[in-house]
């Protein structure tokens, strides 16, 4: 009987393991709250909410759904997390293990794949970029995406200023009647510091100039080549960052386990 008691005194679950994990999860829940709201609410300023149908009519890439599906499976696995350690329930804290080692394993995957077939990554990339050239003016999220993109890395296109002959309203054949024709975007545009305001019409006409010409107004560079050599360049700090990443989910998939472990610990002893 002594025996049976020291047993029950001796299983209990760890009140630091337990917290820390709600705590954390708190944390991850709020911010995929958030996140989703965000995403939610750029819809709803864009009218897909009202119109369902209009999420496929894009023919480009809807940077929204970044925010929609990071912020959902942030949202779903710190509600699981957050409420499996508050209440001790082993069959969230298995999904959130699950769950968590899952996407653990993915990440883990297309690192190795992308590091294997880089040729064909790259190719898709230049495919990925010259689609959304295309979509330009459809979406106003994505035409600030590209935007920032080119800013970012000083560069106009996939592989050069060229590839904008692709985008309807900057084209140059002579049927286009945009005043666009033979432009780029004022993202391309080699910025002047003493400038304080940008002249969004910088790049009117300027693909009608020689390839010597246009290389003081715009950027020739394209952006797989000069994304590919910014990913060279900060290797060590993007590379710390996944490493980083995947640490802090073998973290949670080792702390959930160990709840998991302590609360069927109390029940056995019972």
């Amino acid at each position: 009987m002594s025996r049976k008691h020291h047993r029950i005194k001796g299983a209990e679950v760890s009140c630091c393991v337990k917290y820390f994990l709600f705590g954390f999860n708190i944390i991850f829940w709020l911010l995929g709250a958030a996140f989703l709201g965000i995403g939610l609410w750029a819809w709803a300023e864009k009218g897909v909410l009202s119109n369902l149908s209009s999420i496929t009519d894009l023919g480009g890439f809807d940077p929204v759904w970044l925010f929609i599906v990071v912020g959902g499976i942030m949202f779903i696995l710190g509600f699981a997390g957050c409420i499996g350690a508050l209440r001790e329930n082993t069959l969230l804290l298995k999904f959130f293990s699950v769950f968590l080692g899952l996407i653990f394993f993915l990440e883990l995957t297309a690192g190795i794949l992308a590091f294997v077939f880089k040729d064909w990554i790259k190719d898709q990339l230049n495919f990925f970029i010259n689609n959304n050239i295309k979509a330009y003016r459809d979406d106003i999220d994505l035409q600030n995406l590209i935007d920032f993109a080119q800013e970012y890395w000083l560069c106009c296109g996939a592989h050069g200023p060229d590839d904008w002959n692709q985008n309807i309203y900057f084209n140059c054949t002579d049927k286009n009647p945009s005043r666009e024709r033979c432009g780029v975007p004022f993202s391309c545009c080699v910025k002047d510091p003493a400038e304080d305001i940008i002249n969004t019409q910088c790049g009117y006409d300027i693909r009608l100039q020689g390839d010597l010409d246009r290389q003081k107004d715009i950027y020739t560079k394209g952006c797989v080549g000069q994304f590919e050599k910014w990913l060279q360049d900060n290797l060590i700090i993007v590379a710390g960052i996944f490493v980083g990443i995947a640490l802090l989910q073998i973290f949670g998939i080792c702390l959930a386990q160990n709840l998991v472990s302590d609360v069927k610990a109390v029940k056995a002893s019972w």
